[in-house]
């Protein structure tokens, strides 16, 4: 006993002056006595790396120490430790000073706190490792509970220097911390992930009607349930949700634990009463709020479907009833319901028993739903393609002498493709005949001081292509007609009167009738949608357009127009083709003289050719996309919006100094929407 209580205080004292002891020295007396001898620790302001080496020479760990790991430390101890617990209370020090140790392939570094997520720690699945001091990564699967829902509950558990992140597609959370904290947050992640969570219980009512009390018991746990749904709560889970069933008239109720359902079936019966009778039971007087359907219309149509049950046939009366009572079931039917719209509040007022109040609700709940949309794209491809060659060669040459009485003419003189040669010659001076488009070589001979045409040779080649492409869009309700004009209203002269009977006044008083049409592109569509999907549509579609060679006809405008109209079945989101022009035209004309054209190498000379070829293709396509809510709605719409955005931001002027307007107008940004890296809110002019 003498012997162990020297070798210890020994111990101690070597461990007391590592600062200035030799390595050797501690690891000879550790070879001697084994590595598992306990040690007491006793450090007072000894450098962290000093330290460091110590515990690898007590541990038999290589310990590395990070060059930003600065400063001294306190590390003593009352008793004897075995080298683990030493090292323990070695990691629980760092972990004081914001240090902490991490291991990676055998290898233990000492690094700041802040800096141990990025360095290779321990990723477990399973339950942690008792060392508490250890920096590690554990993976948490949820089975039952939204780890989305428990981030806001555990980041204040968590040290500010590690992480919790969220993996939607496994419901699994993974948080780098030490052990000893993982395994308190294992605990709490176990107790919040159970099981029925979510109850669901269904109401029958006896007096009031599902879909009225529905949005009423809704509106009031709302305004109340703000503490309830908890802070930081993000996904809706444990909402309380109600929910009308018509058919069997119930409010399905699914909440977070049986008390808020207990709280909704409370709320429920003092609301479930029965109607007080204002005419000594003969009858009551409803208003029902419509949501989507038009009253005035729906009006029309319970008043046929109650003048429906009116034309049925009434019970038989036996000869025992008595001469008043057929009477009086004619009257109580005539007069056993009534509706009326009132436009101003799109509501019906319902006057009628409780029981045919019950059936006319019925109708109104199943007509009274968001009907759908169509959004229609319609796009009108037209691709043109014109070509058209001339070749021809005109000449003329005087016969006779200065002073002859007559003189003679020969030549050619064709019209194909233009003007002729003697035309040119006489008129070409006064401008009233241009020469023709293309080459015109021509030579002129000089006959007494005057300039006389003799030869004209014409080369034209000549190609015109042409692609258009419109989309007119339009968004429309199920089973109503929509319209749109993109174009110009032109006049159109139809009549004219001329006074030509001067007065005593000396005016004349003309006066045009004029009628102004569209010019452009209509789109007219009237969709109704099919149970399956499918989409039946009237379409018209013309698209016009008035011809620039007739803007200064005297007859009047001549107008373009391709027109269809046509009913067509087409699925949701496919394309269809409704029709279209597919056009090659050809034409020739060639101007000869007979048997000269035909000879070799010089026939050229003695006629004159045009060719044209024109190729239309013109189809016209539809693609009906159905929107049924209003999530649809709101993408379809918000992608138009970012498209026309994007536009916008391309078209912006080059920034110009000597003419400071470099901005045109921008649509503003969306306040949901991401802004990339380098777009701002209101975008700048695009780099020169």
């Amino acid at each position: 006993m003498h012997h162990i209580s020297v070798f210890r205080f020994c111990r101690v004292l070597v461990l007391g002056l590592w600062l200035g002891a030799p390595a050797m020295l501690l690891h000879a007396q550790q070879s001697a006595s084994g590595r598992d001898a306990p040690v007491t620790l006793n450090f007072v302001n000894a450098e962290i790396e000093a330290v460091a080496r110590a515990m690898a020479s007590i541990t038999g760990r290589q310990l590395v120490v990070d060059p930003r790991v600065k400063g001294t430390m306190n590390l003593s101890s009352d008793v004897p430790l075995a080298p683990m617990a030493a090292y323990n209370q070695f990691l629980a020090t760092l972990r004081l000073q914001g240090y902490t140790v991490v291991e990676s392939a055998g290898l233990y570094k000492v690094v700041p706190e802040s800096e141990a997520k990025l360095q290779g720690s321990v990723v477990t699945a399973g339950p942690v490792a008792p060392a508490g001091n250890q920096i590690v990564t554990q993976i948490f699967r949820l089975n039952h509970e939204l780890a989305a829902n428990l981030v806001p509950v555990l980041r204040p558990l968590i040290s500010p220097n590690n992480t919790i992140n969220v993996n939607p597609g496994t419901n699994a959370l993974i948080i780098t911390d030490y052990a000893d904290n993982l395994q308190r947050l294992g605990r709490i992640i176990a107790a919040n992930d159970v099981a029925g969570a979510a109850q669901v219980e269904m109401i029958v009512l006896r007096h009031a009607t599902a879909t009225d009390l529905a949005p009423l018991v809704t509106r009031l746990l709302e305004s109340g349930g703000v503490a309830a749904a908890g802070q930081g709560q993000v996904d809706t889970l444990y909402k309380t949700v109600v929910l009308a069933e018509p058919r069997s008239n119930a409010l399905i109720v699914r909440a977070a634990n049986p008390a808020r359902v207990q709280l909704v079936a409370t709320l429920v019966d003092k609301l479930d009463q029965p109607t007080q009778q204002a005419h000594g039971g003969s009858g009551n007087i409803y208003v029902v709020y419509l949501r989507n359907a038009d009253a005035g219309k729906l009006a029309v149509t319970l008043r046929a479907v109650l003048a429906g049950e009116l034309r049925a046939p009434l019970p038989s009366v036996t000869s025992a009833t008595t001469t008043g009572s057929p009477l009086s079931v004619q009257a109580s039917a005539a007069t056993g319901g009534q509706v009326q719209a009132d436009l101003a509040t799109n509501s019906l007022i319902i006057t009628a028993p409780e029981p045919q109040y019950r059936q006319l609700r019925a109708v109104i709940d199943k007509l009274d739903a968001r009907r759908a949309q169509v959004f229609v794209e319609s796009l009108i491809a037209e691709v043109n393609a014109d070509k058209a060659a001339e070749f021809g060669i005109q000449w003329q040459g005087p016969i006779g002498r200065a002073g002859d009485a007559n003189i003679g003419l020969i030549g050619t003189n064709f019209g194909a493709g233009g003007s002729n040669i003697i035309t040119l010659a006489t008129q070409a001076a006064t401008g009233a005949v241009a020469p023709s488009r293309g080459l015109n070589v021509g030579v002129a001979t000089q006959q007494n001081g005057i300039y006389v045409l003799g030869f004209l040779a014409r080369f034209l080649e000549q190609n015109g292509d042409g692609n258009i492409l419109s989309t007119p869009n339009l968004l429309t309700l199920d089973n109503e007609e929509a319209k749109i004009v993109i174009g110009q209203n032109v006049p159109f002269v139809t009549g004219q009167y001329t006074n030509n009977n001067v007065g005593a006044t000396g005016t004349v008083n003309p006066f045009q009738t004029i009628e102004r049409k569209d010019v452009g592109l209509t789109l007219r569509v009237k969709p109704q949608i099919s149970e399956n999907g499918t989409v039946k549509l009237s379409i018209f579609q013309e698209v016009s357009s008035v011809q620039a060679s007739s803007l200064n006809s005297p007859s009047g405008l001549i107008t373009n127009k391709r027109s269809i109209e046509s009913n067509v079945l087409v699925d949701d989101g496919a394309i269809v083709v409704l029709g279209g022009l597919l056009q090659d035209e050809y034409a020739g004309n060639q101007e000869r003289v007979p048997g000269l054209a035909d000879l070799p190498l010089i026939g050229g000379l003695f006629k004159s050719e045009t060719r044209s070829r024109k190729k239309t293709n013109l189809m016209v396509f539809l693609r009906p996309v159905v929107i049924r809510d209003s999530a649809a709605a709101d993408t379809l719409s918000m992608g138009r919006y970012d498209q026309m955005r994007a536009a916008q931001q391309a078209a912006q002027p080059v920034a110009s100094k000597v003419v400071p307007i470099n901005a045109s107008p921008v649509l503003p940004a969306r306040e949901d929407a991401t802004l990339y890296p380098g777009e701002s809110q209101a975008p700048a002019a695009p780099p020169r």
